[in-house]
């Protein structure tokens, strides 16, 4: 059973960095696209970035202070995010599929998410 667990979420000051993790179970990681989306309160789930099964990434979300990055040998994906300010408060989520997307409804199996706060 194909399995998106996400972590690495919390609270955290305006400027500071946050490293978000995707780990997969029950297939490989590399086989796939590998997207991150967003959802703050009251807005529509924006992707943010995606990894495709060849390695390439997609910022959708056109900032420069996220990255995403793929460890094979963990099965894990993940999304560094730098200079974060309180406009990125949103649960964050992974979600794999066979190609990249900036649309939510590409992409077939999803994680629980994880909340990001960015406060002082």
């Amino acid at each position: 059973q194909l399995q998106l667990v996400e972590s690495g979420g919390g609270l955290v000051q305006p400027g500071g960095s946050l490293r978000l993790s995707c780990a997969a179970s029950g297939f490989t990681l590399d086989y796939y696209g590998i997207g991150w989306f967003r959802q703050a309160p009251g807005k529509e789930r924006e992707g943010v970035l995606c990894i495709s099964s060849s390695g390439r990434s997609t910022n959708y979300a056109g900032s420069v202070r996220f990255t995403i990055s793929r460890d094979n040998a963990k099965n894990t994906v993940y999304l560094q995010m730098n200079s974060l300010t309180p406009e990125d408060t949103a649960i964050y989520y992974c979600a794999a599929d066979y190609y990249c997307s900036p649309r939510a409804s590409d992409f077939g199996s999803w994680g629980q998410g994880t909340q990001v706060t960015v406060s002082s």
